[in-house]
Protein backbone atom coordinates (compact mmCIF):
# COMPACT_ATOMS: atom_id res chain seq x y z
CA UNK A 1 0.00 0.00 0.00
CA UNK A 2 1.37 3.32 -1.07
CA UNK A 3 1.61 5.97 1.64
CA UNK A 4 1.10 9.35 -0.03
CA UNK A 5 2.05 12.64 1.68
CA UNK A 6 -0.42 15.48 1.17
CA UNK A 7 0.65 19.00 0.27
CA UNK A 8 -2.39 21.24 0.54
CA UNK A 9 -1.95 24.66 -1.04
CA UNK A 10 -3.59 27.84 0.24
CA UNK A 11 -2.36 31.25 -0.84
CA UNK A 12 0.92 29.71 -2.02
CA UNK A 13 1.65 28.04 1.31
CA UNK A 14 1.52 24.46 2.54
CA UNK A 15 -1.30 24.17 5.06
CA UNK A 16 -3.60 21.66 6.70
CA UNK A 17 -7.27 22.26 7.39
CA UNK A 18 -9.49 20.76 10.03
CA UNK A 19 -12.58 19.17 8.46
CA UNK A 20 -12.19 21.30 5.33
CA UNK A 21 -12.69 24.66 7.05
CA UNK A 22 -10.58 27.26 5.20
CA UNK A 23 -10.53 29.55 8.23
CA UNK A 24 -9.10 26.75 10.37
CA UNK A 25 -5.81 26.38 8.53
CA UNK A 26 -2.40 25.61 10.03
CA UNK A 27 0.51 26.87 7.92
CA UNK A 28 3.44 24.45 7.81
CA UNK A 29 5.66 26.00 5.15
CA UNK A 30 5.86 28.76 2.58
CA UNK A 31 8.36 26.79 0.48
CA UNK A 32 6.42 24.16 -1.44
CA UNK A 33 9.43 22.65 -3.22
CA UNK A 34 11.29 22.28 0.08
CA UNK A 35 8.26 20.51 1.52
CA UNK A 36 8.19 18.12 -1.43
CA UNK A 37 11.91 17.49 -0.91
CA UNK A 38 11.23 16.63 2.73
CA UNK A 39 8.88 13.81 1.75
CA UNK A 40 10.96 12.61 -1.18
CA UNK A 41 13.94 12.29 1.16
CA UNK A 42 11.75 10.06 3.35
CA UNK A 43 11.01 7.67 0.47
CA UNK A 44 7.73 9.14 -0.80
CA UNK A 45 6.84 7.54 -4.14
CA UNK A 46 4.00 9.92 -5.01
CA UNK A 47 2.66 13.29 -3.87
CA UNK A 48 -0.95 14.25 -3.29
CA UNK A 49 -1.40 17.98 -3.94
CA UNK A 50 -4.60 19.96 -3.45
CA UNK A 51 -5.28 23.50 -4.60
CA UNK A 52 -7.57 24.57 -1.76
CA UNK A 53 -8.16 28.03 -3.20
CA UNK A 54 -8.97 26.39 -6.50
CA UNK A 55 -11.49 24.08 -4.86
CA UNK A 56 -13.42 27.08 -3.61
CA UNK A 57 -12.90 29.30 -6.67
CA UNK A 58 -13.67 26.58 -9.20
CA UNK A 59 -10.44 27.12 -11.13
CA UNK A 60 -6.71 26.60 -10.49
CA UNK A 61 -5.14 29.22 -8.22
CA UNK A 62 -1.94 27.54 -7.03
CA UNK A 63 -0.95 25.72 -10.24
CA UNK A 64 2.43 27.44 -10.36
CA UNK A 65 3.46 25.76 -7.10
CA UNK A 66 2.50 22.39 -8.58
CA UNK A 67 4.58 23.10 -11.67
CA UNK A 68 7.57 24.06 -9.52
CA UNK A 69 7.44 20.72 -7.72
CA UNK A 70 7.02 18.93 -11.04
CA UNK A 71 10.12 20.67 -12.40
CA UNK A 72 12.14 19.84 -9.30
CA UNK A 73 11.12 16.16 -9.32
CA UNK A 74 10.32 15.21 -12.92
CA UNK A 75 10.15 11.47 -12.17
CA UNK A 76 7.91 11.69 -9.11
CA UNK A 77 4.21 10.96 -9.78
CA UNK A 78 1.92 13.78 -8.67
CA UNK A 79 -1.83 13.64 -8.26
CA UNK A 80 -3.57 17.02 -8.11
CA UNK A 81 -7.06 18.06 -7.11
CA UNK A 82 -8.89 21.31 -6.45
CA UNK A 83 -10.54 23.51 -9.05
CA UNK A 84 -10.48 20.96 -11.87
CA UNK A 85 -13.73 21.71 -13.66
CA UNK A 86 -12.90 21.47 -17.39
CA UNK A 87 -10.83 19.49 -19.88
CA UNK A 88 -8.52 22.42 -20.55
CA UNK A 89 -7.35 22.41 -16.93
CA UNK A 90 -6.70 18.67 -17.06
CA UNK A 91 -4.78 19.02 -20.31
CA UNK A 92 -2.62 21.80 -18.88
CA UNK A 93 -1.69 19.76 -15.82
CA UNK A 94 -0.94 16.63 -17.81
CA UNK A 95 1.16 18.55 -20.33
CA UNK A 96 3.16 19.90 -17.40
CA UNK A 97 3.90 16.33 -16.34
CA UNK A 98 1.33 15.78 -13.59
CA UNK A 99 0.35 12.10 -13.51
CA UNK A 100 -3.25 12.22 -12.28
CA UNK A 101 -6.01 14.81 -12.07
CA UNK A 102 -8.63 14.41 -9.36
CA UNK A 103 -12.19 15.49 -10.09
CA UNK A 104 -14.22 16.25 -6.99
CA UNK A 105 -17.24 18.54 -6.82
CA UNK A 106 -17.64 18.59 -10.60
CA UNK A 107 -17.95 14.80 -10.61
CA UNK A 108 -21.02 15.02 -8.40
CA UNK A 109 -22.62 18.02 -10.10
CA UNK A 110 -21.93 16.70 -13.60
CA UNK A 111 -21.09 12.96 -13.66
CA UNK A 112 -20.99 13.03 -17.48
CA UNK A 113 -17.86 15.14 -17.22
CA UNK A 114 -16.02 12.24 -15.60
CA UNK A 115 -16.84 9.96 -18.53
CA UNK A 116 -15.74 12.69 -20.94
CA UNK A 117 -12.46 13.21 -19.08
CA UNK A 118 -11.73 9.47 -18.92
CA UNK A 119 -12.28 9.19 -22.63
CA UNK A 120 -10.04 12.17 -23.40
CA UNK A 121 -7.29 11.29 -20.93
CA UNK A 122 -7.46 7.54 -20.20
CA UNK A 123 -5.42 6.39 -17.22
CA UNK A 124 -5.03 9.87 -15.77
CA UNK A 125 -8.36 10.56 -14.07
CA UNK A 126 -9.23 9.95 -10.44
CA UNK A 127 -12.38 10.94 -8.60
CA UNK A 128 -12.37 12.27 -5.05
CA UNK A 129 -15.42 11.29 -3.04
CA UNK A 130 -15.72 12.93 0.34
CA UNK A 131 -18.37 11.50 2.60
CA UNK A 132 -20.10 11.86 5.91
CA UNK A 133 -22.07 8.86 7.19
CA UNK A 134 -21.87 7.27 3.74
CA UNK A 135 -23.26 10.29 1.87
CA UNK A 136 -21.21 12.42 -0.52
CA UNK A 137 -20.25 15.95 0.50
CA UNK A 138 -19.30 18.69 -1.98
CA UNK A 139 -18.27 22.33 -2.25
CA UNK A 140 -15.42 22.10 0.20
CA UNK A 141 -17.50 19.81 2.40
CA UNK A 142 -19.98 22.62 3.00
CA UNK A 143 -22.90 20.60 1.57
CA UNK A 144 -23.86 16.97 2.19
CA UNK A 145 -25.81 15.55 -0.77
CA UNK A 146 -28.35 12.76 -1.13
CA UNK A 147 -25.88 10.67 -3.15
CA UNK A 148 -24.58 7.45 -1.64
CA UNK A 149 -20.82 6.99 -1.96
CA UNK A 150 -21.02 3.38 -3.16
CA UNK A 151 -23.46 4.06 -6.00
CA UNK A 152 -21.43 6.99 -7.35
CA UNK A 153 -18.20 5.01 -7.08
CA UNK A 154 -19.70 2.18 -9.14
CA UNK A 155 -20.79 4.67 -11.80
CA UNK A 156 -17.31 6.19 -12.02
CA UNK A 157 -15.76 2.74 -12.15
CA UNK A 158 -17.83 2.09 -15.27
CA UNK A 159 -16.60 5.39 -16.72
CA UNK A 160 -13.00 4.18 -16.43
CA UNK A 161 -11.52 6.23 -13.58
CA UNK A 162 -8.10 5.13 -12.37
CA UNK A 163 -8.98 5.21 -8.67
CA UNK A 164 -11.36 6.64 -6.09
CA UNK A 165 -9.91 8.81 -3.35
CA UNK A 166 -12.20 8.33 -0.38
CA UNK A 167 -12.19 10.82 2.47
CA UNK A 168 -14.19 10.46 5.65
CA UNK A 169 -14.73 14.13 6.43
CA UNK A 170 -15.66 13.39 9.99
CA UNK A 171 -12.11 12.15 10.57
CA UNK A 172 -10.03 14.40 8.29
CA UNK A 173 -7.54 16.56 10.16
CA UNK A 174 -8.95 15.44 13.51
CA UNK A 175 -6.30 12.80 14.33
CA UNK A 176 -8.99 10.30 15.33
CA UNK A 177 -7.95 7.30 13.29
CA UNK A 178 -9.14 5.89 9.97
CA UNK A 179 -12.72 4.80 9.36
CA UNK A 180 -11.70 1.26 8.44
CA UNK A 181 -15.23 -0.11 8.16
CA UNK A 182 -16.45 2.50 5.68
CA UNK A 183 -13.24 2.32 3.63
CA UNK A 184 -13.40 -1.46 3.43
CA UNK A 185 -17.08 -1.42 2.46
CA UNK A 186 -16.36 0.94 -0.43
CA UNK A 187 -13.34 -1.08 -1.58
CA UNK A 188 -15.43 -4.24 -1.61
CA UNK A 189 -18.19 -2.55 -3.59
CA UNK A 190 -15.99 -1.71 -6.61
CA UNK A 191 -13.16 -3.30 -8.59
CA UNK A 192 -10.93 -0.25 -8.91
CA UNK A 193 -8.34 0.93 -6.39
CA UNK A 194 -9.45 2.92 -3.36
CA UNK A 195 -7.07 5.45 -1.87
CA UNK A 196 -7.95 6.13 1.76
CA UNK A 197 -7.81 9.62 3.17
CA UNK A 198 -8.71 11.23 6.46
CA UNK A 199 -7.84 10.34 10.02
CA UNK A 200 -4.46 8.61 9.70
CA UNK A 201 -2.70 9.33 12.98
CA UNK A 202 0.03 6.79 13.69
CA UNK A 203 1.53 3.42 12.80
CA UNK A 204 -1.50 1.63 14.25
CA UNK A 205 -3.60 3.16 11.46
CA UNK A 206 -1.15 1.79 8.89
CA UNK A 207 -1.50 -1.64 10.48
CA UNK A 208 -5.29 -1.42 10.36
CA UNK A 209 -5.31 -0.29 6.74
CA UNK A 210 -2.96 -3.12 5.82
CA UNK A 211 -5.64 -5.59 6.91
CA UNK A 212 -7.93 -4.35 4.13
CA UNK A 213 -5.30 -3.81 1.42
CA UNK A 214 -6.35 -7.07 -0.22
CA UNK A 215 -9.89 -5.67 -0.56
CA UNK A 216 -8.56 -3.04 -2.96
CA UNK A 217 -7.11 -0.27 -0.80
CA UNK A 218 -4.02 0.58 -2.81
CA UNK A 219 -2.95 3.75 -1.06
CA UNK A 220 -3.43 6.06 1.89
CA UNK A 221 -3.02 9.82 1.98
CA UNK A 222 -1.58 11.31 5.13
CA UNK A 223 -1.35 14.96 6.09
CA UNK A 224 -1.58 16.42 9.58
CA UNK A 225 -0.04 13.34 11.22
CA UNK A 226 3.24 13.61 9.31
CA UNK A 227 3.37 17.38 9.76
CA UNK A 228 2.73 17.27 13.49
CA UNK A 229 4.96 14.24 14.02
CA UNK A 230 2.55 11.59 15.30
CA UNK A 231 3.52 9.52 12.26
CA UNK A 232 7.01 9.22 10.83
CA UNK A 233 6.40 8.99 7.10
CA UNK A 234 9.43 6.86 6.32
CA UNK A 235 8.57 4.39 9.08
CA UNK A 236 4.96 4.31 7.89
CA UNK A 237 5.89 3.42 4.31
CA UNK A 238 8.37 0.81 5.49
CA UNK A 239 5.72 -0.78 7.70
CA UNK A 240 3.21 -0.75 4.86
CA UNK A 241 5.72 -2.50 2.59
CA UNK A 242 6.40 -5.07 5.30
CA UNK A 243 2.68 -5.81 5.80
CA UNK A 244 1.78 -5.95 2.10
CA UNK A 245 -0.07 -9.13 1.05
CA UNK A 246 2.45 -11.70 -0.12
Amino acid sequence: MLLIPAIDLKDGECVRLRQGVMEDATVFSGDIVAMAERWVSQDARRLHMVDLNGAFDGKPVNAEAVYQVRAAYPDLPIQIGGGIRDLETIEAYLKAGVSYCIIGTKAVHNPEFVAEACKAFPGHIMVGLDAKDGMVAINGWAEVTDYEVKSLAKQFENDGVEAIIYTDIGRDGMMQGVNIEATQALAQAVNIPIIASGGITNLDDIRRLATIEADGVSGAITGRAIYEGTLNFQEGQALSDELAPK
